[in-house]
């Protein structure tokens, strides 16, 4: 009985040198669109999505992203192009064209009747003999002129995505900012650089900060804006009011009674307020120090009044990800509980201020001693 295949009745069936031909157009019509995005003379392709957001991109493996491929073949090396950014974070749309290329030689020697397959073997030798070459180019770092080569190596990258003014710039600011989170021994984490961006003024006036911007503020009017000097309390404490867990009620007789409850029931939380302000008296009071806490939890009205009062600049629900960077970037410790507080559990920066921008405020944390995390600004007058 003959073999029963079961076909989807609407895909299209190609085979032997049809099916070729089809695999070869597919590669050719994705080389197609990105060979005008080669190099720094490269154009730009712009991508509206079906919300109606616009992205302005050089970057082979963004339009890879971005385009919906059908395909099976373009789609394969559109994979194959990913797999190139996720290992160096460059050469997209050279892997792309290089398939393409290589399939259009591949189509001259079947035409003239030689086996696809004896055409795939000499791929494979050709990629040993390439990866023999390669090893002998191969250039070793030194410590003395490993900044020159990482600079003109990212310069070379970013010359092809962006202006050349701007790649200017931004290989600077790239190159400092992994050479200040690179730790010996030790593989480079790149969520310790923060991407932050600002819609403001142009693209020209991108930044690196050494240490860390967070994007919202002091929560209370009467706080300082600007503080220099400054300790840095990270902590993951609650400082707020909250409910029980376990539904509970409570009878009293008279007024007094209510507010005796009302005063027990805050009584926790102002302890632990006040225990932090003894602590920023006893460190700061007759120096030119300043007081920063920064809490993962809720701070409420009541406790940021009264760090207001004292000239402390409070910040709550900061995201867990700056946790980890403050500590990395200021020093010390993230701390959850207020008993044991002490002086080497609190990191330092130079200058702590806050910028408003709209409706929008931003903390910035500058002036790290060893910042071992970094933030990278970035600013624009529009979110393209």
């Amino acid at each position: 009985m003959a073999a029963i295949s079961m076909l989807n009745p609407k895909a299209e069936v190609a085979r032997a040198a049809q099916a070729l031909a089809v695999n070869m157009s597919g590669a050719k019509g994705l080389q197609e669109v990105l060979k005008t995005n080669l190099g720094p003379k490269g154009t730009m392709k712009m991508l509206v999505s079906g919300a109606g957001d616009i992205k302005i991109t050089k970057d082979g493996n963004v339009l890879l992203h971005e385009m919906q491929i059908q395909h099976p073949t373009a789609s394969l090396i559109a994979r194959a192009s990913t797999a190139q950014d996720d290992i160096t974070g460059d050469g997209t749309t050279s892997t792309v064209l290089l398939i393409g290329e290589f399939l259009k030689q591949a189509d001259l020697y079947i035409s003239e009747g030689l086996h696809p397959r004896v055409v795939c073997e000499g791929f494979d030798k050709a990629k040993e003999k390439v990866l023999e070459v390669l090893d002998t180019l191969k250039v070793n770092l030194t410590d003395a002129d490993r900044k020159e080569i990482l600079t003109a190596v990212a310069k070379t990258s970013l010359g092809t995505k962006v202006h050349p003014a701007q790649a200017e710039m931004l290989t600077s600011i790239v190159v400092d900012a992994v050479m200040a989170i690179r730790a010996e021994n030790t593989p480079i984490d790149l969520h310790m650089v923060e991407m932050m961006e600002m819609q403001h003024r142009s693209e020209a006036d991108t930044q690196l900060v050494r240490g860390l911007v967070m994007d919202h503020g002091g929560r209370h009017p009467d706080m300082p804006k600007r503080l220099e000097n400054c300790y840095i309390l990270t902590m993951n404490v609650s400082l707020e009011y909250e409910k029980t867990e376990v539904n509970s009620g409570f009878f009293y007789k008279s007024a007094e009674d209510r507010e005796k409850l009302v005063v027990a029931e805050r009584k926790f939380i102002e302890d632990r307020v006040q225990k932090i302000i003894e602590f920023k008296k006893k460190l700061c009071d007759g120096t030119d120090k300043s007081f920063v806490v920064i809490n993962q939890k809720g701070i409420d009205p009541f406790s940021l009044d009264a760090f207001a009062k004292e000239g402390i600049l409070g910040l709550r629900r900061a995201k867990r990800r700056n946790m980890e960077r403050l500590s990395l970037a200021c020093g010390g410790v993230a701390m959850n509980s207020v008993d044991d507080l002490d002086e080497s559990c609190l990191g330092y920066a130079g200058v702590v201020y806050e910028h408003v921008l709209g409706e929008n405020k931003f903390t910035f944390v500058e002036e790290c001693k060893n910042p071992q995390s970094v933030t990278i600004l970035m600013k624009g007058p529009n979110k393209h």
